[in-house]
């Protein structure tokens, strides 16, 4: 398998793509990212920008783009913008079950494959001492949903139902479907 290119800047993607011995490079996009609509779309086609911004003409490597999303009953909950705006997005997701869809698009050698994940996250109730508790660690920023799974984040949720990794940032069984060859 050749290197793959990584069109992201999240540390949990490339730590994953590391765990499985998958050699990548890591060549973030910026991109300005579609946040309403369908939740599995938006997610789909925010990965295709991404992909088709790190494709270079003269590139022979597989090149992968992801982008996750957190919904609630068809509203997305992007990453919030400060600590405001974390609190406003857990209270929304306390107590409730929400789905994280992460689009994935791999372009390789003119072939375009995708796909998209989906896992049920439900929530224990939140107070305001496990909110103020947790946007406390900072760990809410730059994370879709405004929170982190892998982290401290692991004590507001009672319950997975799917790919646990995808919630991370990789639905790594997905990743395999779409390229097999990777391992």
């Amino acid at each position: 398998m050749k290197r793959l290119i990584l069109a992201s800047r999240s540390p949990q993607r490339s730590s994953i793509l590391a765990r499985l011995g998958i050699p990548f490079e890591v060549r973030p996009t910026d991109v300005e990212e579609v946040e309403v609509g369908e939740p599995a779309e938006v997610a789909l086609q925010n990965a295709l920008s991404k992909a088709r911004a790190a494709l270079r003409a003269l590139d022979e490597q597989p090149v992968l783009g992801v982008d996750t999303v957190v919904a609630l009953g068809g509203r997305i909950y992007g990453k919030p913008v400060d600590e405001r705006a974390a609190r406003e997005t857990l209270r929304a997701l306390s107590g409730e079950t929400h789905t994280v869809f992460s689009g994935l698009v791999l372009l390789d050698g003119g072939r375009e494959a995708t796909a998209v994940a989906r896992t049920e996250v439900s929530f224990r109730p939140l107070g305001d001492r496990m909110l103020d508790w947790y946007l406390a660690t900072g760990e809410w920023r730059e994370r879709a949903g405004g929170y982190a799974i892998q982290g401290a984040g692991s004590a507001l949720v009672r319950r997975v139902e799917g790919d646990y990794e995808n919630v991370v940032g990789l639905p790594v069984a997905t990743l395999l479907d779409i390229c097999p060859q990777l391992l």
